[in-house]
């Protein structure tokens, strides 16, 4: 999990927090469930796979989940996403129909949400590890400490981001943002146990909207 070859902007704008004592903690904790035995996802080589796939200069849209998936080949460092051939999670069906709903995307057949990704949609989980079968497992080891000072910093150096927050705990972060120069954007968890009060949140084109509106350009949706 060494955050050695993380994307270069983001080195550069975390190489303080690399070096403090928590993290150093976090580091040897995750080592340590290793060599007793435990199954960490996902895998080290994609634990900071949304910020590799998502520059901190290329950043536009942050969409902030949780935990990683807990189940088996689910968790590949992005929120919500799960890769190709892995049967499509609750929520993210329901993030799909809200796409479909909100701006005529047909409804994907796959999981893998590497394509927004790549176009600045900035995928990040609030705890980057987890341990197999045991959702929350590591809430209190650190990573929100980090996850915290990752969602400042965007806040601190960029300017127009969107910040999409859903369920409470997402919408709990919004303290880290300054919102008179980025736009933040909550709703309610897509997790079917909201009973659908996440729909009509039309969050896809509000932030195309945005975008536009400061001269960026705009997100392709359709996976």
């Amino acid at each position: 999990m060494n955050p050695i070859n993380i994307e270069k902007g983001w080195k550069l704008a975390l190489e303080d927090e690399f070096e403090k004592q928590y993290f150093l903690d976090l580091s040897s904790f995750l080592v340590n469930e290793k060599q007793n035995g435990k199954e960490i996802f996902p895998s080290d080589s994609l634990i900071y796979n949304a910020f590799n796939s998502t520059p901190f200069e290329k950043v536009k849209i942050i969409i902030l989940g949780q935990d990683p998936y807990h189940g088996e080949g689910q968790a590949m460092g992005l929120s919500f996403s799960v890769p190709k051939g892995i049967r499509i999670p609750p929520s993210l069906k329901n993030i799909y129909k809200e796409l479909n709903a909100d701006v005529g995307i047909e409804i994907p057949k796959h999981g893998d949400l590497s394509k927004w990704s790549t176009q600045g949609v900035f995928l990040l989980n609030a705890m980057l590890t987890v341990e197999k079968g045991k959702a929350g497992s590591h809430q209190k080891i650190g990573w929100q400490k980090f996850t915290d000072t990752v969602i400042k910093t965007l806040s601190n150096e960029r300017e127009n981001l969107i910040f999409m927050l859903w369920g409470n705990f997402a919408k709990k972060k919004a303290e880290l943002i300054d919102d008179s120069k980025h736009l933040i954007l909550q709703a309610a968890h897509p997790s079917p146990l909201a009973r659908g009060a996440f729909f009509g949140s039309a969050h896809f084109s509000k932030s195309n909207e945005y975008l536009i509106l400061n001269n960026k350009d705009s997100i392709d949706w359709d996976l």
